[in-house]
């Protein structure tokens, strides 16, 4: 993959988690960029998502405490847009 797409990428993760959140930094970036995997891959191939989840207990746990940040985050942002 080029650099240049790579940095074009990144600018529009950049601007998507700071619309989402009304914040934006490198460690927001990366647990949205985990987010939209991890809820894409659970909708086209669940019973993977349902595996991993038994398989690693500790990271199902991480994601539940992604997901919930992101959602508190994205809450706060829509009140204040009010």
């Amino acid at each position: 993959m080029n650099e240049k797409f790579r940095e074009e990428f990144e600018a529009l993760l950049s601007n998507y988690t700071e619309l989402l959140l009304g914040d934006e930094n490198k460690e927001l970036n990366e647990k949205v960029q985990i987010w939209m995997l991890y809820s894409f891959m659970s909708k086209n191939m669940p019973g993977l998502v349902k595996h991993w989840n038994a398989k690693f207990p500790d990271g199902k746990q991480t994601m539940i405490e992604i997901i919930s940040e992101i959602k508190k985050m994205n809450e706060i942002r829509k009140q204040n847009q009010k």
